[in-house]
């Protein structure tokens, strides 16, 4: 390849790469702000934050 075509390869990997990390950080921040959600205002007593949503999925 040429020289240019492998630094256009190397930014293409740096900004998928980045964006990645930034996704998986994001959705992990709302996966526990979501749980924290159901635990505090959808669970019944003595259910986990996992049976809650699953029994609201077949609501």
């Amino acid at each position: 390849m040429s020289k240019l075509a492998d630094t256009n390869k190397k930014i293409e990997e740096t900004v998928v790469g980045t964006y990645k990390k930034i996704e998986d950080t994001v959705v992990a921040g709302y996966k526990k702000v979501e749980d924290s959600f159901v635990e505090t205002f959808l669970k019944k007593d003595g259910e986990t934050v996992e049976e809650a949503k699953e029994r609201l999925k077949n609501v």
